[in-house]
């Protein structure tokens, strides 16, 4: 067995015993073809007010300026879809943030994973990534062999579906590298597209980021949200999940076993009367740990009020 072939099964092997789902790995190289397509993003303004997706561009198709002499990216996926589901009665809430906030989750297993390595292996640099960074990490996702990329812009695995988070391990360190699935088992199945409230989901796998529903109940700041808008949310309050309930892939999905993941009760029992009610201390004090914390109490306030016009 070669070193990289031994390096690779003591990573692949820790990965699972911190209780990531999947694990792949994909050489460190210039992501050209992703470049393009992210500058005809941008250029049609399709990330709406999230100015940050215009910064670093150089690094985000670049790995070596994350980590200076890159050999690998290391992926992993997190599954999160969650073993309760919300009430009937209450406004609406990405699954994804049922739990704890998974960027304080997974970053602590990041760190982990990297002391490992270093433990294991040697003096290895090496930097970890969730939502932290300017990485395309659904590209490295597919050039790492945990699936293909879906007409709603999702990640998807064959085996489990998408509900999944995705973190980027950069280190200098050669690996044996997974195969690329070339294949899109999308086919012709277009519910994604035909079911998104907003039309967000245009052809050819291109997301209008500035229609999305999570772009509106969470990335955009502003006092008021559009007028043209109103009665097309479909109770969502906090992000959206109707493109990825209708994916036929989803039915494979099984429920997660990172415990801090499981839903916060208030977040499955709320009724809209009870968000109404909820005060700015209450708020802080049940979601501290809790991605909602993003749009903080004057966004849900906001979202709140705009479902009820």
């Amino acid at each position: 067995m070669t070193a990289s072939e031994k390096n690779t099964n003591f990573i692949k092997t820790q990965t699972q015993l911190l209780g990531f789902t999947y694990c792949g790995i994909a050489k460190a190289q210039l992501l050209n073809e992703d470049a393009k397509r992210l500058e005809s993003w941008l250029n049609k303004g399709f990330n709406g007010n999230m100015q940050y997706m215009e910064n670093y561009f150089d690094v985000r198709i670049d790995p070596s300026k994350l980590v200076p002499n890159a050999k690998s990216v290391i992926t992993l996926l997190l599954n999160y879809f969650p073993t309760e589901q919300q009430n009937e009665a209450s406004p609406k809430i990405s699954k994804y943030a049922y739990g704890k906030d998974y960027h304080d989750v997974i970053r602590k297993k990041l760190k982990t994973l990297l002391y490992l390595i270093k433990e294991e292996i040697g003096e290895v640099q090496g930097r970890g990534f969730v939502d932290s960074a300017p990485v395309l990490e659904r590209s490295w996702a597919q050039k790492s062999g945990l699936g293909w990329i879906g007409k709603n812009g999702n990640l998807i695995n064959k085996q489990s579906g998408s509900y999944f988070f995705i973190a980027t391990l950069i280190v200098d360190l050669p690996l044996q590298y997974d195969d690329v699935i070339a294949k899109d088992y999308c086919g012709t199945c277009t519910k994604c597209i035909d079911s998104c409230p907003t039309e967000a989901i245009l052809p050819n796998k291109v997301i209008d980021g500035s229609k999305c529903i999570s772009y509106y109940t969470i990335e955009l700041k502003d006092a008021l949200l559009p007028s043209g808008m109103q009665g097309k949310f479909d109770n969502w309050m906090f992000g959206c999940d109707v493109c990825q309930d209708v994916c036929p892939w989803n039915r494979f999905s099984s429920a997660t076993k990172e415990i801090n993941f499981k839903p916060i009760p208030q977040i499955l029992n709320f009724t809209t009367t009870d968000w109404e009610e909820l005060t700015e201390e209450s708020f802080k004090a049940i979601f501290k740990n809790s991605a909602i914390k993003r749009t903080k109490f004057i966004g849900i306030k906001r979202n709140l009020n705009f479902l009820k016009q």
